[in-house]
């Protein structure tokens, strides 16, 4: 079945369900393909070619797809990036976001994912537009690492976004750190400390091949195992059950009440219950962060009379949720890696 072509008109209004019986609830929407840092795992330093400023979704086309997806029972919209906090019209985007309501008449829930360079001057108003959550990246606590990693000094301009967001009403605040071996490996504990500290949830994350060089090696991936073993040596861990759809395993520190969690998607994939799509900033829904099949909305937004407009993104959304795989075979040797960046598909 072609990318776009749904097996059933199920109609706006039912749910998402996948053909493994998975309902789907949150859609992960990328505003940008553009950051202010340059991760070494996620983009180059030089010579990105960016996505046509033609290409990327306005605020009303981004609302007209959200407001769909409730309808047809995502409850839960994450703001992605590239770095979201480049949008000019971010606010905007928040408030639109949070103002939509699901079939039962409740609100749908808005969170961010973002480096945190830009929270200090944008965080009230983005509160006061209704952002419910917020997740900063933080694989570092040194300077010197920091610049070698992201390719920018831009540490403390970091540190100020995640005191910002503890000193929020957002919670929880989590923080997200990808675990590098000969990098960051020996900060994994320190890492922990500063995010009780800040009355934030530490999750870190298994390296990924979803970098735009293509150079991931799974032998120079730390797993979970390795992480939970060197939190060991400073915590008793005791799991958290329950997880549900979430990416993140959790494990409580010392009986708690702070936890640490665990994204473990290539040594232990909670590909079974996954219950999200993503949006890319240029229109393309996926069903799976490292799919190599996309489902343009473009056509639909742009070409399509407006009065079939919810018609065409339901039988787009339903193509794209009926076309998703058991899981992302990454332990497949036949495994490709998706041809597209992280920056590019979104968080």
């Amino acid at each position: 079945m072609s990318a776009g072509e749904a097996p059933v008109a199920a109609g706006v209004g039912a749910p998402l369900v996948d053909t493994h019986g998975r309902v789907h609830r949150d859609l992960r929407i990328s505003l940008t393909d553009r950051c202010s840092l340059r991760c070494t795992y996620c983009m180059p330093e030089q010579g990105n070619e960016w996505l046509a400023k033609s290409s990327i979704l306005t605020v009303d086309e981004i609302v007209q797809v959200a407001r769909v997806a409730a309808a047809d029972g995502i409850s839960t919209f994450r703001l992605t990036g590239g770095e979201p906090l480049l949008r000019a019209d971010i606010v905007d985007v928040v408030r639109r976001l949070s103002a939509i309501t699901g079939p039962d008449g409740a609100r749908v829930q808005v969170a961010m994912t973002t480096n945190g360079i830009r929270l200090p001057e944008l965080l009230p108003g983005l509160v006061a537009a209704g952002l419910s959550r917020v997740n900063i990246s933080l694989d570092t606590l040194r300077r010197d690492r920091f610049a070698a990693l992201t390719r920018r000094d831009r540490l403390q301009d970091v540190l100020a976004g995640i005191a910002a967001a503890a000193a929020s009403g957002l919670r929880p605040v989590k923080l997200n750190a990808v675990a590098m071996r000969d990098v960051n490996d020996d900060e994994l504990v320190e890492l922990v400390e500063f995010a009780i500290a800040h009355d934030a949830q530490l999750r870190f994350i298994e390296q990924m091949p979803l970098d735009a060089g293509h150079t991931w090696d799974r032998d120079r991936m730390v797993t979970q195992a390795e992480i939970l073993a060197t939190l060991s040596t400073r915590w008793v861990l005791t799991e958290v059950p329950g997880r549900g759809g979430a990416p993140a395993a959790r494990w409580l520190l010392d009986g708690g009440p702070h936890t640490v969690g665990v994204i473990a998607s290539v040594t232990a994939p909670f590909c079974g219950d996954c219950d999200r799509l993503r949006l890319t900033a240029d229109g393309q829904l996926r069903n799976c962060l490292f799919s190599t099949t996309e489902y343009d909305l473009l056509p639909t937004l742009r070409t399509q009379p407006a009065a079939v407009h919810d018609e065409g993104i339901d039988r787009m959304l339903r193509a794209c949720v009926h076309g998703k795989l058991p899981g992302h075979a990454i332990n497949d040797p036949a495994f490709l890696q998706p041809a597209r960046g992280m920056n590019a598909i979104g968080g």
